[in-house]
């Protein structure tokens, strides 16, 4: 039997390797000059597109799929991959303000990790276009928080680095 110190520790140590992703991302984004937010080398995107992108689909967000591991058994998740959804009023918005709303946006799913319990963390999604990636068709939500950490953020923040080193 799991106990609440143990539910405890598996949310928290989720919620701190994306934390700790989302923090060297800030800190090499936070030092890019408005000027360079918008320029890429040639098929490229750009700091704020990278930005935009990991803040989701505007006007939802990256909560939706974890909510659905919640709120649905075996929910079949249309994940939209290789899309900056630089969109709308992200198209205006300073580096700045991406960097506020990418905060934001991280900050309520490392609310919602922490609060997770072992049982919700083992929850399955079908996500078909993950069928061919490491952590296969039927990730369970650890599984997925731990490939948002590991690699979504991790790949992006790499992704932010060579733009602006090409870009330089």
């Amino acid at each position: 039997m799991t106990t609440k110190t143990e539910t405890a520790l598996v949310g928290a140590r989720l919620a701190k390797e994306i934390r700790w992703k989302v923090d060297e991302l800030e800190t090499l984004a936070r030092g890019i000059e408005e000027s360079r937010g918008d320029s890429a080398p040639a098929g490229r995107w750009t700091p704020k597109q990278i930005l935009s992108h990991l803040c989701g689909p505007e006007g939802v967000g990256i909560l939706p799929p974890v909510m659905a591991y919640l709120e649905k058994d075996t929910p079949l998740l249309d994940i939209v991959i290789e899309d900056p959804f630089y969109t709308g009023s992200r198209t205006t918005m300073t580096m700045a303000e991406l960097l506020e709303k990418f905060e934001e946006e991280y900050g309520r799913l490392i609310e919602v990790v922490l609060e997770l319990t072992p049982e919700e963390l083992e929850r399955k999604a079908h996500i078909p276009v993950f069928k061919e990636t490491p952590l296969g068709e039927y990730p369970t939500l650890a599984e997925y928080l731990g490939g948002i950490a590991e690699f979504h953020l991790g790949f992006h923040t790499e992704h932010l680095r060579e733009v602006l080193k090409e870009a330089a």
